[in-house]
């Protein structure tokens, strides 16, 4: 599992996830920490490093 700090997009904060690093591509829904409203997380590794991560309003 790898702790990765992001922002936000409701209400700005940085807050952090655990994302499992051994699934290459994935995509799911998680709510923010300080907010609760929901996040689509989607990370992507290689070789067990993260190589791209987006975390999308779902409520536009």
């Amino acid at each position: 599992m790898l702790e990765h700090f992001f922002q936000c997009p409701y209400c700005w904060e940085t807050i952090s996830m655990l994302i499992d690093s051994s699934v290459r591509q994935q995509t799911y829904v998680e709510d923010c920490e300080v907010c609760c409203n929901p996040i689509q997380l989607t990370p992507q590794f290689l070789d067990l490093e993260l190589v791209g991560f987006e975390a999308v309003n779902i409520e536009q």
